[in-house]
């Protein structure tokens, strides 16, 4: 098939189906943005073989996907199924993936030695020795478990979870509770009679210098921070 269009497919009881589609608006679609599905498709036919042109029969149609309108049934192939990727995308799909497993690995992990966490670079140069074939379907949680594995022998990692609790005056409170929730999870906050907020907040230890960077510049470093035992 050629590049110019790829084929999203899916099997039910044993029955396979096909259709043929236009390949960015397809992985559009395939990734949940909003597209139009008449422009992802190349063409409206459902087919059980697209490269040899075979249609499904009408019968069969029916009796899978309880009605014959070819939008609702590609619908349901592109959102269950499997798309064929091009060469290209494949190669941008598995880029992407790779720098979210480095950001993990960077995020969530620390050197026991320092308790500092891993630049990110130096993450990314490790992973070129391991020789780890990142997959673009799999989660990055799920691959980037595997690849500490790995990486341990060539650079020291460990991931460990810390509790910090926080304590922001009121006229700060309100704009960086979304942020302080985002970094972690929330074990307890309370707000006070004057306004300002206290919680504690779980996280990753390779996040906690980040977290005090980030609220540090939101409250100009009016912000009281310490870890937990």
């Amino acid at each position: 098939m050629s590049e110019r269009y790829t084929i999203a497919r899916i099997t039910h009881d044993g029955e396979h189906f096909e259709i043929l589609t236009k390949p960015e608006p397809a992985l559009d679609y395939k990734l949940g943005k909003t597209v139009p599905i008449s422009q992802v498709l190349a063409t409206e036919t459902i087919f059980t073989d697209a490269g040899k042109g075979t249609k499904a029969s009408e019968e069969k149609l029916q009796e899978i996907f309880g009605t014959l309108d070819s939008l609702k049934i590609a619908e349901v192939i592109l959102k269950k199924g499997t798309l064929q990727l091009t060469t290209d995308q494949r190669k941008q799909l598995v880029e992407d993936k790779r720098r979210q497993i480095i950001s993990f690995i960077s995020r969530e992990c620390i050197d026991p030695k320092t308790n500092l966490p891993h630049p990110p670079l130096r993450i990314e140069q490790a992973m070129k020795q391991i020789h780890f074939s990142v997959e673009p379907s799999k989660g990055v949680e799920e691959q980037a478990k595997d690849i500490i594995k790995l990486l341990r022998p060539i650079i020291p990692l460990k991931m460990e979870k810390i509790t910090v609790e926080v304590h922001v005056p009121a006229e700060h409170a309100s704009k960086v509770y979304g942020t302080v929730k985002g970094f972690g999870t929330l074990k307890r906050d309370q707000w006070q009679a004057d306004g300002s907020w206290s919680a504690a907040v779980e996280m990753s230890a390779g996040s906690y210098g980040p977290f005090l960077d980030k609220l540090g510049k939101m409250t100009r470093g009016n912000i009281e921070a310490k870890l937990l035992k």
